[in-house]
């Protein structure tokens, strides 16, 4: 089965002026009294989550798996007027893709999850070689304790009107006897109430607690870490109830 991520033109429809606002102003309720002039996305995609950035004056570089990805990336980000640097890599191995450190290295998108919990420790150490001492190590994620404990199956999105076809997206996930979880992604173009068009594409992940990210944080020394909900301006939604979430860590300072 076809992967979303191969379908860049298809990824971004859910994208609107609308969604780009409020990721802005999650961004600024994220590092609100943060020194961050300079942010990596270690896994950017077509940079929906990280672009808003560049209008807060953050300087943007980003690296992904799919080149067709990062090229919608680099095609809104010029269309945005921000420059940005890209390049294809596997967050499992960044070591040797950036020749300097970051003031924020962050993973966007829920994309932890699509490597092994076993895994996870190696990803957060590579993002953390690149952060600058007093930086910060960025993570957004779904609620993965919420879906386990819930064994929710289903999740459905409002549609979207594209000219005169509507666009509706459901997704079936099923739970797997090993822990982990196959997101089935089933899109619909309609057209005077008739069906024209359907794309599946199906994702795998494995599932990440959230005590276990935090734990590998402070396993890496980070002791100042913020949960917060995705938005985080939401700030009457407690984070470990949301379908979302981030983390924020900040890393410590050299010592002398």
């Amino acid at each position: 089965m076809a992967s979303l991520y191969d379908r860049a033109d298809i990824y971004d429809l859910l994208e609107t002026e609308e969604r780009y606002q409020i990721t802005k102003r999650h961004w600024e309720s994220v590092l609100a009294g943060k020194q961050v002039k300079t942010l990596l996305d270690v896994s950017i995609g077509s940079g929906n989550l990280t672009l808003p950035l560049g209008e807060l004056g953050v300087e943007l570089y980003g690296s992904d798996l799919s080149g067709a990805m990062l090229e919608r990336c680099r095609e809104k980000a010029g269309k945005r007027g921000f420059p940005i640097d890209l390049r294809i890599s596997d967050f499992r191995r960044l070591d040797g893709r950036f020749d300097r450190t970051f003031d924020c290295v962050a993973s966007t998108g829920n994309s932890l999850p699509y490597v092994s919990n076993d895994e996870v420790p190696g990803v957060l150490a590579q993002m953390d070689r690149l952060v600058r001492p007093g930086g910060y190590l960025y993570v957004d994620i779904r609620n993965w304790d919420r879906i386990l404990e819930t064994k929710q199956r289903f999740y459905l999105y409002n549609p979207t009107f594209l000219d005169d076809v509507r666009m509706n997206l459901v997704q079936v996930w099923d739970h797997h006897g090993d822990g982990s979880m196959t997101f089935n992604l089933l899109y619909t173009f309609e057209r005077d109430n008739q069906i024209f068009q359907k794309e599946i594409f199906e994702e795998h992940y494995f599932p990440l607690r959230r005590r276990l990210l935090l734990d590998e944080l402070r396993r890496l020394g980070y002791e100042k870490i913020e949960l917060m909900c995705l938005p985080a301006f939401r700030e009457s939604v407690n984070p470990e109830e949301a379908g979302w979430y981030c983390v924020l860590a900040q890393k410590q300072e050299a010592s002398i």
